[in-house]
């Protein structure tokens, strides 16, 4: 303890004064953790039952949602990988917006189709719903499936803030890769294992906040380093070899053509926003279906908006490191190298502020969300007389340990074996583990007259994935020069389809006198 102290002074005493040192990165953390601390404290002092966790009394506001998803949806991984990525060697450029434009039909679909549907159903956990149309191994499957899924996916997203964190405090301080993460997630635990989503609602809103300063703010200051205005930066991006949007070459062989970005947009979205708990526990916790869809075109609009303006921070940091003459070992450190070594102090507070608000907020909700499936799906939380007493709060509390021990677990197998763009890992494992949803929702949704062998859904979520993967490594050869990307969930879905009517019969209609 001594020693980690002596260090600690070292580096506030001798380090540059204009650049930000570990230290005072690490006091802006551990401030920043005590004002969410504040936040959880006020929310969940009068109610912090199992109704307030997981559907905060369903009594939120829908702009204080629609805000807040902002910030739960983009993560860290927007924040660092998606301006790295616009002058990766692949030679991204600006094609992510393809994506994007799928990902706002994609919301429009789910505020128009699939909420009317959990609203009118009344719904705490949206698994609910397979167990009613294909049955009870179905709904099962699918809750695993969105664990599976959203433990994946939510550690990999802080992954990408903890190898930064490590990067540029914890390294300073000799800490362990291992003892970084559990910080972090000690740090999330603590601010919504009482409150849930009411503390996350609010919480969310904020870092939200944060977030959304912090690239405006980010955007102003390497214009001010650049010597660019407003229209001169605007320029400089467009003409710049970065700002490409559109791919239509090559439908086989080219991953970012627009079909595949535009359609795999469109999937990934229902996938990983409209079945998945995690967004969709936010958008139940309004008071009707009015207010949800607003939350979510207001939601939409946004989104498309802010994601703009990331790529156009990618495009002047790529325009500031080239002029400077700085190389970056790795596109995801592209960011933070600069805004944290190179562009100052008040600077790399903005990043700083920008990327903890941004993964957190989407950390915090992950294991709310997975804590409510997991009590709903698998321990029967929303039957009559079981959602009270504190036995039942104790339960709560230990899947939430839990699910925060797996997230652990999963960040140090994937930092063993990453080496590419966190965002790319993200989405290549949604078109795997969000497939099958796709087609259990469909089948549910568009064949509800026939009836599945329940018992199969499990074997057939399993295959499919598989065909898909053994797909994508072959498509080569057996597609005629085929480059599969995201795309690939449309697949998976639809084998899942496929593989349920055929392990289904048509339903019997009782006749009545």
């Amino acid at each position: 303890m001594h020693l980690f102290f002596s260090i600690f002074l070292s580096n506030i005493i001798c380090d540059k004064p204009n650049l930000m040192t570990p230290s005072i990165l690490l006091l802006f953390i551990i401030a920043y953790f005590l004002v969410l601390l504040v936040i959880s404290w006020l929310t969940s002092r009068k109610s912090s039952d199992n109704d307030t966790f997981f559907v905060a009394n369903r009594n939120s506001k829908w702009y204080l949602v629609a805000f807040g998803m902002i910030g739960t949806a983009l993560s860290g991984v927007t924040f660092i990988s998606v301006p790295g990525k616009v002058g990766a060697p692949t030679g991204d450029q600006f094609q992510y917006f393809q994506f994007v434009l799928g990902n706002a039909v994609g919301f429009i679909i789910i505020a128009t189709v699939l909420l009317p549907l959990y609203y009118r159903l009344k719904l705490t956990s949206i698994y609910s719903y397979i167990e009613g149309t294909l049955g009870t191994w179905s709904y099962k499957t699918a809750a695993i499936i969105f664990l599976i899924s959203r433990v994946i996916g939510s550690s990999f997203r802080l992954y990408l803030v903890v190898i930064v964190l490590q990067k540029f405090i914890f390294d300073s301080y000799h800490l362990p890769f291992a003892i970084t993460v559990l910080i972090c997630l000690i740090l999330i635990w603590s601010y919504t294992f009482k409150g849930g989503l009411k503390t996350i609602i609010i919480t969310d809103s904020l870092q939200t906040l944060f977030l959304v300063s912090s690239v405006f703010f980010s955007i102003y200051f390497i214009c001010q380093s650049l010597h660019y205005n407003l229209f001169e930066a605007v320029s400089a991006v467009r003409n710049s070899s970065y700002s490409k949007i559109f791919f239509f070459n090559n439908l086989l062989g080219n991953k970012f053509h627009f079909i595949k970005a535009f359609l795999g947009g469109i999937f990934i979205t229902i996938a990983m926003v409209g079945l998945d708990q995690d967004l969709m526990q936010k958008n139940l916790s309004l008071k009707n279906i009015k207010e949800a869809k607003k939350n979510m075109f207001s939601f939409t609009g946004v989104f498309v908006i802010i994601n703009i303006f990331f790529l156009s921070v990618g495009a002047l940091l790529y325009l500031y490191a080239i002029k400077y003459g700085i190389k970056v070992e790795k596109t995801d450190y592209l960011y933070p190298t600069l805004a944290l070594q190179y562009l100052g102090v008040i600077p790399a507070m903005v990043f700083m502020l920008g990327l903890t608000a941004a993964t957190f907020a989407t950390t915090d909700s992950a294991l709310t969300a997975l804590t409510t499936s997991f009590c709903v799906d698998f321990l029967n939380f929303n039957k009559e007389n079981n959602n009270i007493g504190k036995q039942k709060l104790q339960t709560r509390h230990f899947v939430h340990i839990a699910f925060s021990g797996c997230l652990f677990l999963t960040i140090i197998i994937f930092n063993s074996i990453n080496n590419g763009a966190v965002v790319n890992a993200i989405f290549i494992v949604a078109s795997y583990t969000y497939g099958p949803l796709l087609g259990l929702y469909s089948f549910g949704l568009f064949l509800n007259s026939r009836q599945v062998k329940d018992k199969m859904v499990p074997i057939i979520c399993i295959f499919s994935p598989a065909i898909c993967y053994f797909l994508k490594l072959n498509s080569l050869k057996l597609l005629g020069g085929y480059v599969f990307d995201n795309e690939l969930i449309i697949v998976n879905g639809l084998i899942t389809f496929v593989a349920l009517y055929i392990f289904s019969t048509k339903k019997k209609v009782l006749k009545t006198l």
